[in-house]
């Protein structure tokens, strides 16, 4: 019986609709969609995941296919242990961890998480726009950066064209203002990232 079909058989004798089995494995609904339309083969860690929410072994449901010929060699206790594919978040974590170097170098720090990305050479194309994502909104950051500081010295000159000089604002606490939003997406990302289903990353 192919793996979609097993899926399905073993979660509706469980009685779960998809979002339960989706909070019990703290795998994406749409992950187990595509696992039950035969639009993806899941990997060995997501189907172990699966089997355990299920009540089943990790050799009823996984699909002859997917054991190699060495795993299927061993006996079952060790091939139930057979390692799957590094997990990617480790990488997008240090992807988001290099961002912090704008704390140094805020004006080109996001060539330091580009460098890692080119020297990485990811082939999942999902873990690639995952890290060039990040990249991208630390671009931003740099962008958004520039203008607070624009906006803050156009404010400060109007105000002392007009005599207020009261109401100048030094440019201090702007920056100050931005700086602490970028750790804080930062740390958000990192988070999400932690959440995120274990998929293998090919380096």
């Amino acid at each position: 019986m192919p793996i979609a079909e097993k899926l399905l058989a073993a979660r509706k004798n469980k009685g779960l609709t998809q979002e339960e089995l989706a909070d019990r494995t703290n795998i994406t609904v749409r992950t187990i969609q595509r696992i039950e339309n035969s639009e993806t083969t899941p990997r060995p860690h997501t189907l172990k995941t699966i089997a355990a929410a299920l009540d089943l072994s990790w050799e009823e449901l996984m699909a002859p296919e997917l054991i190699s010929p060495a795993a299927s060699s061993l006996p079952a206790a060790e091939a139930a242990v057979v390692p799957g594919p590094p997990d990617y978040r480790e990488f997008l974590q240090t992807i988001c961890l290099s961002c912090f170097t704008y704390l140094v170098i805020p004006y080109v720090h996001f060539l330091v998480p580009a460098y890692l990305l080119k020297r990485k050479r990811v082939t999942d194309p999902a873990v690639a726009a995952a890290a060039r994502r990040i990249i991208r909104g630390q671009a931003y950051w740099v962008i958004a950066l520039n203008a607070v500081v624009l906006l803050t010295l156009a404010y400060n000159l109007a105000c002392a064209s007009l005599g207020k000089r009261q109401y100048i604002v030094g440019f201090l606490l702007p920056v100050f203002v931005m700086y602490a939003l970028n750790a804080v997406v930062i740390i958000r990302q990192l988070l999400r990232i932690r959440r995120m289903e274990p998929v293998g990353i090919a380096a």
